[in-house]
Parts: C-alpha cells; structure tokens; sequence
C-alpha cells in the first residue's frame, strides 16, 4: 500500500512546476531515503531515481528533455551551428592501412557515416567492403566495437554493442567469404579477443546480473575460451570464479606465435597480477608472473620464449624489461627500455621498438633495434601527439598519425629499416590550421605545483576578458591529455572561441607519481588544479567569469561538478557529461567498485566518508546559490558511469538554484557512455552544448558569422 502511494506521489509531482525567476522545471518528488555512515545520518532524496527500469523515471527522463529542448529550441542560432558542424565533419576520413592474410584493411567514413566502414584490398584489385556497421542498425546506434583476425587472416571476430552498451556480442566470420560461422556469443563485457592461431579465441565477461544489466554491480570478471565450432555453453573457463581469483578486470594477451597466454587480474582500474600458460601443453600451470596489485605490467611483444613487458615496477614513468617464458617471475626481469625522466608509452613493429615519451604532454619517439640498441629519435612533423608505430614483426612498413589541437590527423607510412616518413594521407577538410595558434603554459596551483596548460585559439584573438572560452579537463585514472583535433573544437575556434586543456594532477602525464597526487584523499589537488587554470585564464585577460565555460566527461564530470559547487563564482557555463557525482554510491553500480583505487569507498573508513562527502557534487548542492547556466548530458543506455549520477545532480540542481540560469539536463535516449555514438547524433549534442553555451554568455547572433561559410 505504502508503495502505491509512493508512485502516485511521484507520477501526480509532474504535472507540478517549480520556479527559480525566470526558469520553471519539472518537480522531482523527493521521498527520503536515509543511511548511517559511520555515526553519520545522509539523506538522499532521490535514490528513487537510480531505477532505470522504472515507468517512474522513464516518464521523469521524458519530462526534463521536454524542458531542455524546448529551451534549447529557442537559440537562434542552433541551426547554424549544426550546419556548419555538418559541412565541416564531410570530409573522408581514413585510418592507417594493417595487413591480414592476403588483405590490407583499413577504416573509412565517407563524411557523415553514422560508423565506419571496414574495406579490404588484395594487391592488385579494387578495394571492397568487408563490414558496414551502417547496415546493422536502422538508426546507426549499434557499432562495431573492435575486429581482430586470426593467425593466418581467415579468420575474423567482430564484437558489437547496442545502443551504446559495454555490454557486446561477438559474431564470428569466415574473413575469406564474409559468411557468418557459428551462433553469436553473448552478453561480453569489458573484453579484448585474443585469438589462439586458427583453433579459437579467448575473451572476458560477467555473470549477467539478476536485476537491470545498466546499473547492477558486475563484480566478478572471468576469462574464457572459445573453440571455434563449439556453443558458448561449452566455454572453458580459464580464470575467474572462485574466491581466490576473484577480480573486477580480467584480461588476456597471446604471443604473435600462439604459443603463450599472459593472465592479467585486477581488483581496480590501477595495478594488476599476471600470469603465465604455456598453450601448448593443455594441462600447463598457470605460472605467476607479478603477484603485486600495486603496480602494472603488460605484454609489449615476444620472440620465441623472450617477452618483453612494460612494466612501472620500481619505474613510476614505465620501463620495458625482458624475460624469458622459463622463468618469467618479475625477480628475473631485466631492463630492456630503462625508465626516464619522461613518462614511456611503447610499441613494437616490424622487427622493431618505438619509445613514445610525453615530453610535458609532447610526444617525442626513440627507435630500438631487437636487442635494445636505441637507435636515435624519430623525426615528427611539429609539435603534438604520434600515434602508431605498430604492426607485425613480417611487415615492412609502418604508420603513425600526427594531429595536434589545431591540425588535423595526418597519416604518415614510416620505413624503419631507414627511418623515413612519407605523407599517406592528408585530411581534405573546410579549416585551415595554419589560421590558429596552440601556446603552452605553466601556472601555479594552490599548493604551489607547476600544472602544464595549453591554449588554442584563431591568430589575431584579442586579450579583453571577453573571449568565450572553454575550459577542459579530466584529471584521474592516470589518462593523459594530449594534443589531438576535434572537428567539434574548430568549430568552436571559428567563431572567435578559446579552447584550454590544462594537464592536471591525477592524470598520467608526469607518471605515476603525477596520479597518485589526485586521487582518494588528494583528490582536492586536482578540483584545486582546474580552478588555478580557471583563474589564469581570467587574471591573463583571456576571458571572464561572464565568458567562461568548463567542460568534462566521465571522471571529468566529477571534475565539472566539484568545481562549480566549490566556485560557482568563477565561471557562467558549466557542461558536465555523463559526471561520477555521487561519491557515496558510486561504488554500488556496475564496474564502479574498481574505481576505488582513484576515489577510495565511503565505507572504507570515516575518514574517506568525510572527505568523499566534502566535495561530492551530489552532496555539495546549496540551496539559495547562483549556480552557473548548466547544461548535464548523459545516455540512458550508459552502463558505465550509470545515468542515476547525473538524474539526481539535475534535481539537487533544480531544486535549489537561485536566479536565472538554467540548469537542465540532456538525456540522449539509445546512447551510453559515448563510444560508438552515430556521427548524426553527436553533431546534433554539440549544437545544443555550444548552442546553450554562447547563448548563456550573452550572445544573440554567433561571435562570428559562420552563414558565410562555404556549403559542403
């Protein structure tokens, strides 16, 4: 009975409206629901919301993106940004040529594809396509979510997800004809597939959950194996499953040669074990390799029984090592690539090793020969981020891409035996790279740290205060911003916009040392780090708190959502995507417990409990405040950083805002996480987030008049 009443509340609180002054939302029904940590009571009023399998929030989700289109509708300028957004995305685009078999593949879109398409090519013939994830949904939201062949290229296993799922299914081909195999393996998360020769695959998944697959834990990882020919009921569990060998994360390399399978367990997203099998004996042991949860280790390449393994054991900026398969125990291990100064990124081809360092967020390349000869750097073409320099040991040419803020990817083929680089493929698109300027800047944080920040903008841009400007970042998980184009950024460059990406604590930019500086109960470093470059960019008259937007997503909606409960003084626009935002309940859903390396738990002690609940967006919502003009975007299908996190900031939000800024909530239906979003659907998002933006910085006609562009 209590139930019923309970619905009929929340169901009869929508036909209700609340007002800030000038803005009216849909009242979300608060029915308080109370927990004790450690001593201390926290209310949370909308945990009904974390139910996405509810009639109750499915009809909420509708009301809010009622509110916000029909707000977001009212822009005079929206259209123009999604027609320019169109004309400059239609280009051909083109990733680096690999070799399988008798094929070469590549990765094409004709412009505004919703997916890529795969083509192949046998030398001296036309090209084909070989797979059109186009054709595999009407509204191009299930995506090819990785392709891997076997030994020989006969062979061929394609993961998909829909609706932007992590959830996949693995569909198995006969690469030669493109015919379908066998039945299609189901219900596969967070996995690579490692093929085993011809014979079959290994790849990672959970137990599917009782409740809803988008939100409930997923907490046991196993690894199996696929023999081609056989139903997935008859999978042979590798590892996983039992008490003993129970990790969030596990995951799986084989030797080029087939002969060796590498185990990787972790309990979080930072630090893993690893172990040895030897597949050609099918009774072989699995050998421990790293038995240390605190650091990382990974395959980079093998030749015969020598691995080499990257590793940040006793090297906080990562090393290669190498060892061989009779005793592969990290006791054994000896330097290969000796860690630097400089964080190491490394990858291996034809033969050959590339060291990519992050020189202050820089690549720069060295060459090693097989035995560990370096053999001097790589020449770049400028300034930003390389990426490649990978492929098989029989192969004689390479590839590596090179982009910045500014320019488009270019792709350059690379012969290493005389390390000569030559254009392959230049981007034929409507910007022109050489009209805007990149500038790197050190600024102080609060604690006195130096934090790398770089600045993008058209050449001519007055320093004023005046110069809308978007501030970026992510700050966690060790991941690393580095330099890259985005069509959606020149985009906003055209129309006299700043774009600013400061390199804070957290990420992995100056190794694991710069990591553990933001994370559990250092976290406030990196909040710390974000408002000093938001105060650089206002004290060096590049922009104002009227003309400054912030922009994060996933780790760096948190990032978003602290700063703007801690300074909502500072900025008018804050855009935080698809945001972790509950810090206390962060940990209940899917694969969210892994985290807990970077964020700690609100019930590991009272200490943690206090400091997650210190700065939790969710948490940190005052009431009577002047929040910055908000604009949160999430997908219903996110079964990452579950959409509950970004439901309730909404309410908390709405409930409580004073004065006339907006604060809404975009909810894209059919979308998770944003890997895989049809092309379609993400030009429309970044209409509506510039859109909102420049509009809540005052403008009503777009800075620069962008009608004038070429068409096409």
């Amino acid at each position: 009975m209590k139930k019923s009443i309970l619905l009929m509340l929340i169901l009869t609180g929508f036909s209700c409206q609340q007002n800030t002054e000038e803005m009216t939302y849909p009242v979300t029904q608060k029915i308080p629901v109370s927990e004790t940590y450690f001593d201390t009571e926290v209310t949370d009023n909308y945990r009904w919301l974390e139910d996405d399998m509810s009639k109750e929030t499915e009809a909420w989700v509708g009301k809010q993106n009622e509110t916000t289109f029909s707000f977001l509708d009212q822009i005079p300028f929206r259209s123009e940004l999604k027609n320019r957004l169109e004309q400059i995305w239609n280009y051909e685009k083109l990733s680096a040529p690999f070799k399988e078999g008798d094929y070469t593949y590549f990765y094409k879109n004709d412009g505004l594809q919703n997916q890529y398409v795969v083509y192949r090519q046998k030398e001296g013939e036309e090209k084909e396509v070989f797979l059109d994830p186009n054709t595999f949904a009407e509204d191009g939201t299930t995506s090819l979510a990785g392709l891997t062949f076997s030994k020989s290229g006969k062979l061929a296993a394609y993961s998909i997800s829909e609706g932007g799922s992590d959830w996949r299914k693995i569909i198995v081909l006969d690469a030669v004809h493109k015919t379908i195999l066998e039945d299609t393996l189901l219900e596969v998360k967070f996995s690579g597939i490692q093929w085993k020769l011809d014979e079959g695959f290994f790849y990672s998944s959970y137990d599917k959950p009782d409740g809803s697959e988008l939100s409930e834990m997923t907490d046991q990882h196993k690894l199996y194996y696929h023999k081609l020919g056989t139903s997935q009921s008859e999978d042979q569990l590798i590892y996983g499953g039992t008490p003993e060998q129970k990790h969030r994360y596990v995951g799986a390399s084989v030797t080029e040669d087939g002969r060796y399978l590498i185990i990787s367990g972790s309990k979080t997203t930072s630090g893993n074990i690893a172990f040895l099998k030897d597949l050609a004996d099918p009774n072989s042991p699995l050998i421990p390799m790293d038995e240390d949860y605190n650091t990382d280790s990974y395959l980079l390449d093998a030749e015969g029984d020598q691995f080499f393994i990257v590793t940040n054991k006793n090297a906080p900026n990562q090393k290669v090592v190498s060892v061989s398969a009779n005793r592969p125990q990290e006791k054994y291990w000896k330097d290969f690539i000796p860690e630097t100064e400089h964080v190491l990124s490394p990858s291996s081809g034809s033969g050959y090793f590339f060291a990519k360092y992050m020189v202050d967020a820089i690549t720069k390349v060295f060459q090693y020969d097989s035995k560990g000869n370096n053999m001097g750097e790589v020449e770049l073409p400028g300034v930003g981020t390389a990426g490649g320099f990978s492929g098989k040991k029989e192969v004689d040419l390479l590839y590596f891409s090179f982009s910045n803020y500014h320019s488009p990817g270019i792709i350059y083929s690379y012969e290493p035996k005389t390390k000569t680089a030559k254009k392959y493929w230049t981007p034929d698109i409507d910007f022109n790279p050489e009209d805007y300027i990149s500038t790197q800047v050190f600024y102080t944080s609060t604690d006195g740290t130096k934090v790398p920040m770089i600045i993008t903008h058209k050449k001519g841009v007055e320093y004023n205060g005046k110069n809308p400007t978007i501030l970026y970042g992510y700050g966690g998980f060790n991941i690393s911003l580095r330099p890259s184009f985005s069509i959606s950024n020149a985009v906003w460059m055209e129309q006299g916009g700043v774009y600013a990406v400061p390199n804070l604590r957290g990420g992995g930019e100056y190794g694991k040392e710069w990591h553990q500086a933001g994370i559990q109960q250092k976290k406030q470093n990196v909040f710390d780090d974000f408002i000093a470059a938001a105060e650089y960019l206002i004290a060096e008259n590049i922009t104002s708190p009227e003309f400054l937007a912030i922009r994060g997503g996933s780790n760096g909606g948190l990032l978003v959502g602290a700063t703007m409960t801690q300074r909502p003084d500072l900025i008018k626009v804050a855009l935080p995507a698809v945001g972790v935002l509950d810090m206390l309940r962060y940990h209940k859903f899917t694969a969210g417990a892994g985290w807990s390396y970077d964020f700690g738990t609100s019930e590991d002690s009272a200490e943690m409990f206090a400091y997650l609940k210190g700065y939790s967006p969710v948490h940190n919502v005052k009431g009577g405040t002047h929040y910055p003009a908000t604009l949160i975007t999430t997908g219903d299908h996110d079964d990452r950083v579950v959409p509950a996190h970004s439901f309730k900031f909404a309410a908390e939000l709405q409930d409580k805002q004073k004065g006339e800024n907006p604060v809404l909530i975009r909810i894209e239906t059919n979308a998770g996480h944003g890997a895989g979003t049809p092309v379609a659907k993400t030009i429309e998002q970044y209409a509506d987030i510039f859109g909102f933006t420049l509009y809540n910085m005052g403008f009503k006609v777009l800075p620069e008049a962008i009608s004038s562009k070429p068409k096409g």
